[in-house]
């Protein structure tokens, strides 16, 4: 008998622990810590509450936990007219930690003035964050981050919940009506931010939340933005991109003295007015564009693009961003980087049309990683042994019936407070900026409501907050966007 239980009690050593060590997601926790930055030369006391709240399924059962940060300020009297900033980062399959520890959250990662990678890794206040006029919490959409589904449930049925233009903002729309319940802010002006992959979310999410959860914001912004579902195809998709590749010739010293020798800001124009009036109907004529005409559309392009008339008429004027990247600095060895072109790569061999790699997102990877595992567990005290997922297994990924745009039209038409801000990279291919501009332009086409609607540029990539002059300049611009958004009191929300 003694040696039957003795040989229990071994086989429960072994067993419950190896059980208690599955990774397993907690469903609704949170864990709060209080703390303070100086912001502006101002001290900002505020508290930091990390934790997960489910998404409910149509029975009332909850089918996943979204893991967020939510940081507020702890001095407000007034907590009513105290701004709430709802941030997503992209992807999909992103996790919110970009904007969080790089942006606009009260905690900034280790890198240099240029956002290169620097040693040892870790985080320090940051003091252009926007915690002085507002409160943010950061969602991580299911898969991303520490956000998982739960574990009793079918994951490849639920899918179709999760992973889609549609589906995911009808499940993060009902999640935030549950946020904002939870945390009382219902009285709050609310704003939605988004990057990348996230502005096609957040555009979608601001008639969802007002058609479906009866929820009224005052400003959307959109920083690194998608198409938004607007179609841009052929000579227009085409054109468009010269002005991104003028801007990264420019940064790379690749243009003719005369452009050289100015400013950036003084060049673009230039290049936009080429694209728009000769650019587009150029290439809108295909095979039968004039030999004479074609050369000299090819001459400018390459005067504005830093690339070779040859490269450019074998083209047909119609470059592709890979070569682009492949083909500037492919005298010195060098590639340049889809989401910031300021990033240098070195690949297997010269010869190719495209890098072997995006030599910006590995930077970003290599400071951004280890940042946000410290910084969830040591300062956050977020305990869990799931992987924070910086990016997640979201993919397929159903991209049908994309009307982004249109609803976010239809969100400012509806309602008067509604204000979109678009923030840009310069050198940014990913998302540049002036499909950005041509977005914003066609987002409303009567111009009915383009005095709520404005466009910020900056000398960086996709992440442009990366940049210290423009993580200054981008916090600043956000912080003039809500106070110009916020309206006056008794100021009814009418035409």
């Amino acid at each position: 008998m003694r040696k039957l239980l003795a040989l229990a009690l071994f086989l429960a050593a072994i067993v419950l622990p190896a059980a208690a060590q599955r990774r397993t997601i907690n469903l609704d926790s949170t864990v709060t810590t209080k703390h303070q930055v100086t912001i502006k030369g101002q001290k900002v006391p505020y508290t930091a509450t990390t934790g997960t709240q489910p998404v409910w399924g149509e029975d009332g059962k909850a089918v996943a936990g979204l893991f967020y940060t939510y940081y507020e300020r702890s001095d407000v009297k007034d907590r009513a007219a105290r701004p709430l900033v709802i941030s997503f980062n992209g992807g999909p399959g992103s996790a919110s930690v970009w904007m969080h520890i790089a942006y606009t959250g009260p905690r900034l990662l280790q890198i240099d003035d240029e956002g290169y990678p620097i040693q040892p890794y870790g985080i320090r206040e940051n003091p252009e964050s926007i915690l002085d006029i507002a409160d943010i919490v950061f969602v991580n959409p299911v898969n991303t981050g520490y956000s998982r589904m739960a574990d009793d449930v079918d994951k490849d049925k639920m899918k179709e919940k999760f992973f889609g233009v549609n589906a995911d903002v009808k499940y993060l729309a009902e999640w935030l009506n549950t946020f904002v319940t939870r945390k009382g802010r219902w009285a709050s002006p609310k704003y939605l931010i988004g990057e990348s992959y996230g502005t096609t979310r957040v555009s979608g999410l601001a008639l969802e939340l007002q058609n479906s959860q009866w929820m009224y914001l005052n400003g959307v912004i959109l920083v690194s933005p998608t198409e938004l579902g607007i179609e841009r195809e052929g000579p227009v998709e085409a054109a468009l991109r010269l002005p991104y590749y003028a801007a990264t010739a420019w940064y790379h010293q690749k243009l003719p003295q005369d452009l050289q020798q100015k400013d950036l800001t003084d060049v673009l124009p230039e290049v936009e007015a080429f694209t728009v009036n000769e650019l587009i109907p150029a290439i809108v004529k295909g095979g039968f564009l004039e030999g004479s005409q074609k050369e000299a559309i090819a001459a400018k392009m390459a005067r504005y693009s830093g690339l070779s008339e040859e490269s450019i008429q074998q083209h047909n004027l119609d470059v592709p961003l890979n070569f682009f990247w492949k083909e500037l600095l492919r005298r010195e060895s060098f590639t340049v980087g889809r989401l910031d072109s300021r990033y240098k790569g070195i690949d297997r061999q010269d010869a190719g049309v495209r890098p072997d790699f995006n030599a910006e997102l590995t930077a970003w990877l290599h400071a951004f990683t280890p940042a946000i595992n410290l910084y969830l567990r040591d300062e956050l005290k977020y305990k869990t042994d799931i992987k924070y997922n910086m990016f997640g297994p979201v993919h397929p990924w159903n991209n049908e019936n994309d009307n982004t745009g249109e609803n976010l039209r239809q969100a400012m038409a509806q309602n008067p407070y509604l204000h979109v801000m678009v923030q840009s990279g310069y050198y940014d291919g990913a998302c540049d900026y002036f499909n950005a501009k041509y977005s914003m332009w066609h987002l409303d086409p009567s111009g009915r409501l383009k005095d709520r609607l404005s466009w910020k540029g900056y000398r960086s990539g996709h992440m442009m907050y990366l940049r210290k002059e423009d993580l200054v300049m981008g916090n600043e611009d956000i912080r003039e966007f809500i106070r110009a958004s916020l309206p006056k009191k008794g100021q009814p929300a009418m035409y």
